[in-house]
């Protein structure tokens, strides 16, 4: 398959820059799909393989959040500068700096989830489609159920996390060869892990400043300031077609995702079974036709 040729740049966010990828004709007249990546702290990287989307026509839109990969990085910035609210308004500014306000899908994936939740619910008029893939309604949700995953470790490695998260010794290789089993079983299945997550895994490990400053050491051990955050209250107001991707073995497990499917009016759930955190990855062909067909659907 020939991909459409694809360009990449910044956009100025005041005084920092936001780095990002274009596939495909942003004049084609069908909305853009951007894609809004996960961590917080984490890159474009491990969602590049949904340019192939760009054959129907649409526009594929990656990027860089601010303080990882091609953008601005702000490793001396404390978790006063890390909000949500920074996020929402990059997000914004790039859709206006890109000429794409008024004709846009937005796909958020984990995190990413949470903020194009949070986006939809103020009802842009440009928006004309959602898709919350693999993202919890709220972190209180998903820290109750990442006990529930914890538990059903093997026997004595959810210790070894406890002791060394009591102790504060998170950055060891003791923890990070601990935390592996939970990641191969819930947040990427394939073995050896693709090429373009261990890019994205990378760019968080060399420059964590964003997801320790917002998340915390771990996927399961959320200690930063979005511990206490999520977007329920907002999801009725979503007035857009959404579809909800999750994998069967996900971290984002199906009570995380519940009130997505409870709240909003238009809204279908695709789950797929042989999949965790990364479907897209993970069932690629499988994701590539459901994609397709929502795609369609709008029109």
């Amino acid at each position: 398959m020939t991909l459409a040729p694809s360009v990449k740049g910044t956009v100025p966010f005041g005084e920092y820059e936001t780095w990002y990828r274009v596939t495909g004709d942003l004049g084609s007249g069908k909305p853009a799909l951007v894609f809004v990546h996960g961590g917080p702290g984490s890159t474009h990287d491990y969602l590049l393989n949904a340019t192939e989307l760009s054959e129907l026509g649409n526009p594929v839109v990656h990027y860089d959040q601010l303080g990882n990969g091609g953008s601005t990085h702000l490793p001396d910035k404390g978790a006063d500068f890390w909000t949500v609210d920074l996020f929402a308004q990059e997000l914004d500014n790039l859709l206006r700096q890109l000429g794409i306000q008024d004709n846009y899908v937005l796909y958020g994936q984990s995190w990413g989830g949470l903020l194009v939740a949070d986006h939809a619910a103020k009802q842009p008029q440009g928006l004309k489609g959602l898709v919350i893939a693999n993202a919890p309604a709220s972190y209180p949700l998903w820290l109750q159920e990442m006990k529930v995953l914890r538990d059903q470790l093997p026997p004595g490695n959810n210790e070894i996390l406890l002791k060394h998260e009591a102790e504060g010794t998170t950055t060891s290789d003791a923890y990070f060869e601990a935390m592996q089993p939970f990641y191969e079983k819930h947040v990427c299945r394939l073995k050896p892990w693709p090429r373009d997550f261990m890019a994205s895994f990378y760019e968080m490990y060399n420059d964590p400043t964003v997801y320790y400053s917002m998340n915390g050491p771990s996927e399961f051990h959320v200690v930063g300031t979005l511990k206490d955050w999520g977007v329920i209250e907002g999801l009725a107001a979503i007035e857009v077609p959404t579809l909800l991707i999750s994998g069967r073995h996900d971290e984002a497990t199906p009570v995380t995702v519940q009130p997505y499917a409870d709240l909003i009016p238009d809204v279908s759930w695709e789950i797929f079974e042989e999949s965790s955190h990364m479907p897209h990855l993970e069932e690629p062909e499988l994701f590539i036709q459901v994609m397709s067909t929502y795609l369609k659907s709008l029109g």
